[in-house]
């Protein structure tokens, strides 16, 4: 499904009643003739990897902050510290043991 199909279902299913996300859809309608639409699909991508459920405002200040433009960088595995890579700084005497 399309990050914009998804986000617009979020913000329909986020009300009681579908009608009351009506409004936000049309705002939603407006900042693609503002920002465009290639940006409004990026933002929708970039709100849809924190949260499943978007909703107009963090679309809004994903746009006006430019965090659509930035790229997506994979995250990376912190590699964890062993002895070999940095070495016992205080040794077996510091510990007691010998």
């Amino acid at each position: 499904m399309a990050p914009t199909a998804a986000s617009v279902q979020a913000i329909l299913a986020s009300h009681k009643f579908e009608q009351q996300g009506y409004r936000s859809c049309m705002a939603l309608l407006k900042l693609a003739g503002k920002h465009g639409v290639a940006r409004l699909e990026a933002a929708f991508a970039k709100a849809l990897s924190c949260t499943p459920r978007p909703s107009f405002r963090s679309i809004k200040t994903i746009l006006t902050t430019g965090q659509d433009r930035l790229e997506v960088h994979s995250e990376t595995k912190a590699t964890p510290l062993s002895s070999e890579s940095h070495g016992f700084i205080r040794g077996a005497d510091h510990y007691g043991r010998a």
